[in-house]
């Protein structure tokens, strides 16, 4: 168990600086965006493609870290107002139906798009990159969802007070 707490902890932390790093990048980005549309005399052609992208990607890997860290949506007056047993069940529960939806729809889904626009050799028009490198990060993301319910199945309070679904 201590080494899936090691190993999440290093997750965390470089999805923590890839996050960041992309955030850093979409802000250059929309900045240089603004720039050349309004001050100077050519606007860039490329930038909102790349802003187009590193949203993709910052969006689903902050869900699943957000999912990590109890960010999310959650239900926690239902689940407050029932026994410590019940809540168990059910904590149990959504972290077996996010699994299921990280396997069907992200990892099962996502590697049959990315497999799908690489055979069929699918690039982005103005930068020209493969969208299969756009779209891998479903199975990624799936991956880290499926390893963050897996890992709070595991450790699971008895407390109806301490988390949330």
């Amino acid at each position: 168990m201590r080494t899936l707490d090691n190993a999440i902890n290093v997750i965390d932390k470089s999805l923590r600086v890839i996050l960041a790093i992309m955030m850093t990048l979409l802000v250059i980005d929309v900045t240089w965006q603004v720039l050349t549309r309004f001050i100077l005399p050519q606007p860039s052609s490329f930038t909102e493609e790349v802003a187009r992208f590193l949203l993709i990607w910052i969006s689903l890997l902050g869900g699943a870290y957000a999912y990590r860290q109890h960010s999310h949506l959650g239900f926690d007056l239902f689940v407050k107002n029932l026994s410590a047993s019940k809540a168990l069940f059910l904590r149990r529960l959504c972290c077996v139906l996010v699994a299921i939806f990280a396997i069907s729809v992200l990892i099962v889904g996502g590697w049959n798009l990315v497999s799908l626009t690489w055979i069929l050799g699918q690039h982005s028009p103005v930068l020209n990159v493969p969208m299969a490198g756009v779209y891998l990060v479903l199975p990624i993301s799936g991956v880290l969802f499926l390893l963050y319910s897996f890992h709070f199945f595991l450790t699971v309070s008895h407390s109806p007070q301490e988390e949330s679904l």
